[in-house]
Protein backbone atom coordinates (compact mmCIF):
# COMPACT_ATOMS: atom_id res chain seq x y z
CA UNK A 1 0.00 0.00 0.00
CA UNK A 2 2.64 2.44 0.76
CA UNK A 3 4.44 2.10 -2.62
CA UNK A 4 1.09 2.36 -4.54
CA UNK A 5 1.10 5.71 -2.39
CA UNK A 6 3.93 6.89 -3.27
CA UNK A 7 4.00 5.94 -6.99
CA UNK A 8 0.46 7.83 -6.89
CA UNK A 9 1.84 11.05 -5.85
CA UNK A 10 4.73 11.07 -7.97
CA UNK A 11 2.68 10.44 -11.36
CA UNK A 12 0.35 13.31 -10.11
CA UNK A 13 2.72 15.76 -9.30
CA UNK A 14 4.69 14.47 -12.65
CA UNK A 15 1.68 14.78 -14.94
CA UNK A 16 0.98 18.58 -13.03
CA UNK A 17 4.09 19.97 -13.98
CA UNK A 18 4.09 18.28 -17.89
CA UNK A 19 0.53 19.29 -17.98
CA UNK A 20 1.96 23.21 -17.40
CA UNK A 21 5.04 23.45 -18.99
CA UNK A 22 3.68 21.74 -22.12
CA UNK A 23 1.54 25.51 -22.48
CA UNK A 24 4.36 27.02 -22.41
CA UNK A 25 5.80 28.62 -25.81
CA UNK A 26 8.87 27.74 -27.12
CA UNK A 27 11.18 24.86 -28.11
CA UNK A 28 11.55 21.35 -26.03
CA UNK A 29 12.18 21.79 -22.06
CA UNK A 30 15.54 21.52 -22.75
CA UNK A 31 16.66 23.31 -25.60
CA UNK A 32 19.34 25.76 -24.75
CA UNK A 33 17.69 28.36 -27.87
CA UNK A 34 14.25 28.29 -26.02
CA UNK A 35 13.46 31.64 -24.78
CA UNK A 36 10.91 29.71 -22.25
CA UNK A 37 13.31 27.34 -21.11
CA UNK A 38 13.69 29.14 -17.29
CA UNK A 39 9.89 29.23 -17.19
CA UNK A 40 9.73 25.39 -18.01
CA UNK A 41 12.36 24.52 -15.34
CA UNK A 42 10.61 26.64 -12.72
CA UNK A 43 7.48 25.21 -13.24
CA UNK A 44 9.03 21.43 -12.62
CA UNK A 45 10.98 22.60 -10.22
CA UNK A 46 8.05 24.48 -8.14
CA UNK A 47 5.93 21.63 -9.15
CA UNK A 48 8.41 18.66 -7.06
CA UNK A 49 8.86 21.44 -4.26
CA UNK A 50 4.74 22.04 -4.23
CA UNK A 51 4.47 17.77 -4.06
CA UNK A 52 6.82 17.19 -1.26
CA UNK A 53 4.94 20.49 0.38
CA UNK A 54 1.41 19.49 0.29
CA UNK A 55 2.33 15.35 0.73
CA UNK A 56 3.75 16.65 4.09
CA UNK A 57 0.23 19.31 5.01
CA UNK A 58 -1.48 15.97 4.14
CA UNK A 59 -0.21 14.17 7.04
CA UNK A 60 -2.23 10.79 7.87
CA UNK A 61 -4.78 11.10 5.94
CA UNK A 62 -6.45 8.75 4.00
CA UNK A 63 -4.50 7.59 0.28
CA UNK A 64 -7.25 10.35 -1.88
CA UNK A 65 -6.75 12.68 0.69
CA UNK A 66 -3.07 12.23 0.58
CA UNK A 67 -3.35 12.66 -3.74
CA UNK A 68 -5.69 15.29 -3.68
CA UNK A 69 -3.08 17.99 -1.16
CA UNK A 70 0.15 16.36 -3.60
CA UNK A 71 -1.51 17.30 -6.90
CA UNK A 72 -2.76 20.66 -5.57
CA UNK A 73 0.59 21.29 -4.09
CA UNK A 74 2.03 20.84 -7.75
CA UNK A 75 0.07 22.80 -9.09
CA UNK A 76 0.66 25.97 -6.76
CA UNK A 77 4.47 25.25 -6.94
CA UNK A 78 4.92 24.76 -10.56
CA UNK A 79 2.52 28.29 -11.09
CA UNK A 80 4.82 30.05 -8.90
CA UNK A 81 8.01 28.18 -10.40
CA UNK A 82 6.70 29.21 -13.92
CA UNK A 83 5.99 32.83 -13.00
CA UNK A 84 10.06 33.57 -11.73
CA UNK A 85 11.14 31.46 -14.39
CA UNK A 86 9.67 33.29 -17.37
CA UNK A 87 10.48 36.41 -15.52
CA UNK A 88 13.72 35.68 -15.45
CA UNK A 89 14.00 34.65 -19.24
CA UNK A 90 12.32 37.82 -20.32
CA UNK A 91 14.43 39.72 -18.00
CA UNK A 92 17.63 37.92 -19.48
CA UNK A 93 16.43 38.66 -23.36
CA UNK A 94 15.95 42.47 -22.65
CA UNK A 95 19.78 42.65 -20.49
CA UNK A 96 21.45 40.54 -23.63
CA UNK A 97 19.83 43.27 -25.87
CA UNK A 98 20.58 46.40 -24.02
CA UNK A 99 24.54 45.31 -22.68
CA UNK A 100 27.91 45.28 -24.26
CA UNK A 101 29.83 42.04 -25.39
CA UNK A 102 31.99 42.42 -22.55
CA UNK A 103 29.37 41.36 -19.94
CA UNK A 104 28.28 38.26 -18.92
CA UNK A 105 24.97 37.26 -18.47
CA UNK A 106 23.82 34.05 -16.65
CA UNK A 107 20.47 32.30 -16.27
CA UNK A 108 20.59 29.59 -13.43
CA UNK A 109 16.59 29.39 -13.64
CA UNK A 110 16.01 31.24 -9.86
CA UNK A 111 18.24 34.24 -10.44
CA UNK A 112 20.50 36.06 -13.16
CA UNK A 113 24.34 36.65 -12.83
CA UNK A 114 25.47 39.70 -14.51
CA UNK A 115 29.30 39.48 -14.17
CA UNK A 116 31.80 42.71 -15.46
CA UNK A 117 35.38 41.94 -15.38
CA UNK A 118 37.03 44.52 -12.71
CA UNK A 119 40.10 45.26 -14.90
CA UNK A 120 37.06 47.63 -17.16
CA UNK A 121 35.25 48.93 -14.28
CA UNK A 122 38.37 50.26 -11.81
CA UNK A 123 42.51 51.01 -12.42
CA UNK A 124 44.48 48.81 -10.78
CA UNK A 125 43.71 49.26 -6.90
CA UNK A 126 41.43 51.69 -7.00
CA UNK A 127 37.69 51.90 -6.26
CA UNK A 128 36.57 54.25 -8.16
CA UNK A 129 34.50 53.88 -11.30
CA UNK A 130 35.78 54.26 -14.46
CA UNK A 131 33.47 55.43 -17.19
CA UNK A 132 33.99 51.86 -19.18
CA UNK A 133 31.12 50.11 -17.93
CA UNK A 134 28.94 52.85 -16.51
CA UNK A 135 25.98 52.69 -19.00
CA UNK A 136 25.63 49.05 -18.73
CA UNK A 137 25.63 49.39 -14.91
CA UNK A 138 22.70 52.19 -15.29
CA UNK A 139 20.93 49.80 -17.78
CA UNK A 140 21.36 46.50 -15.25
CA UNK A 141 19.96 49.28 -12.53
CA UNK A 142 17.26 50.62 -14.78
CA UNK A 143 16.16 46.81 -15.20
CA UNK A 144 16.03 46.43 -11.71
CA UNK A 145 13.42 49.10 -11.34
CA UNK A 146 11.26 47.35 -13.95
CA UNK A 147 11.34 44.64 -12.60
CA UNK A 148 10.00 46.07 -9.15
CA UNK A 149 9.94 42.04 -6.94
CA UNK A 150 13.32 41.68 -6.91
CA UNK A 151 16.46 42.07 -4.65
CA UNK A 152 19.81 42.52 -6.27
CA UNK A 153 23.37 41.45 -4.74
CA UNK A 154 26.60 43.56 -6.10
CA UNK A 155 29.39 41.24 -5.03
CA UNK A 156 33.12 42.10 -5.40
CA UNK A 157 35.76 39.40 -6.43
CA UNK A 158 39.41 39.37 -6.71
CA UNK A 159 42.45 37.29 -7.65
CA UNK A 160 44.80 36.00 -4.90
CA UNK A 161 47.19 38.78 -5.71
CA UNK A 162 48.38 40.47 -1.82
CA UNK A 163 47.01 40.51 1.22
CA UNK A 164 43.89 38.57 1.93
CA UNK A 165 42.12 41.32 4.26
CA UNK A 166 42.93 44.28 2.00
CA UNK A 167 41.47 41.87 -1.29
CA UNK A 168 38.31 41.65 1.15
CA UNK A 169 38.60 45.25 1.55
CA UNK A 170 38.75 46.46 -1.80
CA UNK A 171 35.95 43.99 -3.25
CA UNK A 172 34.02 45.49 -0.67
CA UNK A 173 34.89 48.77 -1.82
CA UNK A 174 34.16 48.09 -5.58
CA UNK A 175 31.14 46.95 -4.98
CA UNK A 176 29.75 49.41 -2.91
CA UNK A 177 30.96 51.89 -5.75
CA UNK A 178 28.87 49.88 -8.50
CA UNK A 179 25.34 49.85 -5.75
CA UNK A 180 26.06 53.52 -5.61
CA UNK A 181 25.55 53.72 -9.34
CA UNK A 182 22.22 51.91 -8.61
CA UNK A 183 21.49 54.00 -5.80
CA UNK A 184 21.63 57.12 -8.03
CA UNK A 185 19.18 55.50 -10.69
CA UNK A 186 17.19 55.60 -7.72
CA UNK A 187 16.68 51.38 -6.81
CA UNK A 188 16.03 51.58 -2.95
CA UNK A 189 18.98 51.07 -0.81
CA UNK A 190 16.61 47.88 0.64
CA UNK A 191 16.55 45.96 -2.51
CA UNK A 192 20.40 46.23 -2.95
CA UNK A 193 22.77 44.07 -0.90
CA UNK A 194 26.28 44.89 -1.04
CA UNK A 195 28.97 41.85 -0.35
CA UNK A 196 32.77 41.47 -0.96
CA UNK A 197 34.43 38.17 -1.18
CA UNK A 198 37.89 38.92 -1.62
CA UNK A 199 39.70 36.19 -3.21
CA UNK A 200 37.39 33.57 -1.82
CA UNK A 201 35.30 32.79 -4.66
CA UNK A 202 37.95 32.35 -8.09
CA UNK A 203 35.72 30.79 -10.75
CA UNK A 204 39.22 29.97 -13.01
CA UNK A 205 42.99 29.21 -11.51
CA UNK A 206 45.33 32.32 -9.44
CA UNK A 207 48.56 30.28 -11.45
CA UNK A 208 48.19 32.15 -14.52
CA UNK A 209 47.50 36.01 -15.79
CA UNK A 210 44.03 34.95 -17.55
CA UNK A 211 42.59 33.20 -14.40
CA UNK A 212 43.31 36.23 -12.68
CA UNK A 213 41.78 38.48 -14.90
CA UNK A 214 38.34 36.17 -14.83
CA UNK A 215 38.64 36.29 -10.92
CA UNK A 216 38.45 40.22 -10.69
CA UNK A 217 34.94 40.71 -11.28
CA UNK A 218 31.87 42.17 -9.72
CA UNK A 219 28.55 40.41 -10.09
CA UNK A 220 25.53 41.87 -9.73
CA UNK A 221 22.84 38.88 -8.55
CA UNK A 222 19.05 39.41 -9.54
CA UNK A 223 17.12 37.16 -7.33
CA UNK A 224 13.29 37.41 -7.80
CA UNK A 225 11.35 37.72 -4.81
CA UNK A 226 8.89 33.94 -3.81
CA UNK A 227 5.65 35.01 -5.93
Amino acid sequence: MRDIMIRSSILLSTVAALGLSACTTGGGLFDENDPNRQAKTGALAGAATGAVAGRLAAGNGDVGERNRSVLAGALIGAAAGAAIGNQLDKQEAELRQQLGSQVDIRNTGDRLIVTMPQDILFATDSATLSGGLLGDIQDVAQSVLRYPNTTTQIIGHTDSDGDAAYNLSLSQRRAQAVANVFLAQNVPSSRIQVIGRGEDQPIASNLTPQGKQQNRRVEIVILPNAV
